[in-house]
């Protein structure tokens, strides 16, 4: 919104190269980030007062948890906070007009609808179930066919391939909005469901090869592709919500992901980078940095008040519009395969749930009585069951997080 403001009203040269400052992503980014993290620490405060006053709290169960009665009436819904956090910065400093930032903000709003009503009903209609699970569902199919449909039919989500740099360009600043403009006119864009492949070397995979079929002409591809891209957004929103469990679990593990997940926008947003990492160069996703960056800054501020101890919790509304963000960005940057790398956190979690439920119900089924793997689920109730403090849990798994997405980053060029 400012980079319009700027195109509007500056008359003179000093307005000029204050406006041209805009054109880098770094300085959109930063300022991002900064808004971001005054916006969540600043304004967080105040709802949390606010979310306290109404005496909107989290209903704990009793899982006979080290430390769980003390968090009774801990305030929840506080993904309000995030979801304010993300949206600020992109609205003043992202590209309107770009089709990833429509997309995302689209996204953030709807899946933090949803949790919002899930949360609504746990607090004023004190029914700890929430949302039907079958809403949560159908609400997240609606925003994957959303996005499928934009990737699919969408004239200005292309790639690039087998890009030539022009030696000439390569002295001139590598971020340049206009730079990028002027080399996209070397090569030819084209519509493509082509994705990621870790450790390959020919590391590109098209959608439309695995039927055999021309991606212009069948309408299979899209049912298809439509159905990968709803598993992926559906599989990684309701992981981090597993996930958020712990205090700062969710929330500082979603923001190592984010930060991978902008580096991999970058390189992919800027032909010179892209060129040498030899990837796929997506024009106009580099704008999905400054929106990234946003969303690192809003986790990190909410950590704020959502570390040991919590002052508040995020609720669904926050969970399930994290874990749809990360899913969506990855699908958009084309990097969806790697989601099992640098999410790995999440889907352990997840793993950890599914092997719990599906061996308790065999052995029920086979011997009388389920029998369980880990002394609770998801797994980092298991560590709390096994004596360690919740904040060495949170420590260790970020940790891990850091690894994993330092993996996935690698796998760029490790093939």
């Amino acid at each position: 919104m400012l980079h319009y403001l700027f195109d509007l009203f500056y008359v003179n040269s000093i307005d000029s190269s204050i406006h041209n400052l805009f054109n880098y992503i770094s300085v959109r980014s930063a300022l991002a980030i900064i808004i971001s993290l005054f916006v969540t620490i600043y304004f967080g405060g105040i709802i949390i007062k606010f979310l306290r006053k109404k005496t909107i709290q989290d209903q704990i169960r009793d899982l006979g948890l080290s430390g769980q009665v003390q968090k009774q009436g801990t305030p929840t819904m506080g993904g309000l906070i995030i979801l304010l956090g993300i949206l600020i910065p992109t609205i003043m400093f992202c590209r309107l007009n770009n089709i990833y930032i429509i997309i995302m903000i689209i996204a953030t709003f709807w899946i933090g609808l949803i949790g919002f009503i899930d949360d609504y009903i746990k607090v004023f209609k004190k029914d700890k179930k929430g949302l039907a699970g079958k809403f949560k569902i159908i609400g997240q199919v609606f925003i994957g066919l959303i996005v499928s449909f934009v990737m699919f039919f969408h004239p200005g989500v292309v790639v690039q391939e087998n890009i030539d740099i022009p030696h000439t360009t390569l002295s001139v600043n590598m971020e340049s909005y206009d730079l990028n403009n002027e080399l996209q006119s070397f090569h030819t864009k084209k519509k493509s469901l082509t994705t990621t492949i870790p450790f390959f070397k020919n590391n590109q995979l098209d959608y439309s090869d695995i039927l055999g079929t021309n991606f212009s002409n069948s309408i299979l591809i899209f049912i298809i592709f439509s159905f990968i891209v709803i598993f992926i957004i559906t599989g990684v929103s309701n992981s981090a919500n597993l996930t958020d469990g712990i205090d700062g679990l969710a929330t500082g593990c979603s923001a190592i992901i984010g930060a991978t997940l902008a580096v991999f926008c970058y390189v992919s947003g800027n032909m010179i980078f892209a060129d040498y990492l030899d990837i796929m160069y997506i024009p106009d996703i580099g704008e999905l940095v400054i929106f990234m960056s946003a969303f690192v800054g809003s986790c990190v501020g909410f950590l704020w008040y959502n570390s040991y101890p919590a002052q508040v919790f995020m609720g669904d509304t926050g969970s399930l519009a994290l874990g749809g963000i990360i899913g969506i960005v990855a699908v958009l940057v084309r990097k969806e395969l790697l989601l099992p790398i640098f999410c790995g956190i999440f889907f352990i979690q997840s793993l950890s749930v599914i092997i719990q439920v599906t061996y308790f119900k065999y052995t029920r089924k086979k011997y009388g009585l389920g029998q369980r793997i880990f002394l609770m689920s998801p797994l980092h109730h298991h560590y709390q069951k096994k004596g360690i403090h919740e904040s060495k849990i949170v420590t260790r798994f970020w940790i891990i997080c850091v690894f994993l997405c330092l993996l996935a980053f690698v796998t760029l060029k490790l093939r």
